[in-house]
């Protein structure tokens, strides 16, 4: 077997002399580039996957799972088999020791499916280490991209997108969560955080606190299944819908940004000296405008007066 990452069926060490013994030799299956191929996996609804994640699981050499049962099953669906090939379990509790033997099979020029347990790998799920493994050897390492529970949050939130943040999950402990809001606070982007269900009121309440208590918001929780629901309000009424509810399921909070101060008079007036000792008028009321957020006229009247004044 390769390491000791618990494939479900007992495989041979793979022979030097067969590079590729373990591929899918079923008609139309096609042959995979030797490589790390990380590909996403439905957060919920089985036909999300993708074409391309299909044609990889089909026919890759070696697969690897955070959850065996998981990704078995998900094949099982679409009518594939690992037949005779290693189902490797690799997850953040035994990477050290199933990484090696994927690093083997990589360098003996195999290809290999990576995927986590639901969504994207590496984004808040294992493969960090793999892949930054098979990078330092040289080996190609691909993405088949797909299901992600911070995109599908961030479309159905109805809040900015141009500009957002992942910030994972938020600590545990109370004093390290309110550090940790205190800093994502004055982030002018779009926030998007993982919760445990049996916290989400208490994130939302503390996240009024620290982050405004006007600050729009969306929780969404089962994203793509059956049950799913999006909820959307000020952090306050958030915290208080959320107080007398008992919440199952996966939960994806998304926050939008702080909102800036208007520019004072005393601020766009230094802006503007500043920009005067490198560019031309025009050009620092245009620099200004956009750095403040204040109308090009009015700024352009600031300059005016500060250019008289000289």
């Amino acid at each position: 077997m390769i390491g000791d990452g618990r494939p479900e069926s007992e495989s041979a060490e793979p022979s030097q002399a067969q590079p590729r013994p373990y591929a899918d030799t079923r008609p139309g299956a096609r042959p995979v580039p030797p490589g790390l191929h990380l590909i996403a996996t439905p957060i919920g609804a089985a036909r999300d996957i993708t074409l391309h994640a299909l044609d990889l699981l089909a026919g890759a050499d070696v697969l690897a799972a955070e959850d065996t049962r998981t990704l078995r099953k998900l094949m099982e669906i679409h009518g594939l088999s690992p037949g005779t090939r290693p189902l490797i379990a690799y997850h953040d509790h035994n990477g050290s020791r199933a990484r090696p033997g994927l690093m083997r099979a990589l360098t003996e020029g195999r290809s290999i499916v990576y995927a986590s347990e639901a969504g994207t790998p590496l984004v808040a799920d294992p493969g960090y280490q793999l892949v930054r493994a098979a990078l330092a050897e040289g080996h190609p390492v691909h993405a088949a991209p797909g299901p992600s529970a911070v995109l599908a949050a961030l479309a159905v939130s109805g809040l900015p997108t141009d500009r957002f943040l992942f910030a994972g999950f938020p600590p545990s402990t109370g004093a390290a969560r309110a550090r940790w809001l205190a800093e994502l606070a004055p982030v002018q982007a779009t926030l998007v955080l993982y919760e445990s269900p049996k916290r989400v009121h208490k994130l939302l309440t503390e996240s009024a606190e620290h982050l405004g208590n006007e600050r729009q918001a969306a929780v969404c929780r089962e994203l793509t299944k059956r049950f799913e629901t999006v909820t959307r309000g000020t952090l306050a009424e958030l915290a208080q819908a959320f107080a007398a509810q008992t919440v199952k399921g996966e939960i994806v909070v998304v926050i939008d940004r702080a909102d800036v101060a208007p520019a004072g008079a005393e601020d766009m007036e230094a802006a503007l000296r500043a920009a005067f000792t490198r560019v031309s008028l025009k050009d620092a009321v245009a620099e200004v405008s956009a750095a403040l957020g204040v109308p090009r006229r009015e700024v352009y009247q600031t300059a005016l007066k500060l250019e008289g004044e000289e």
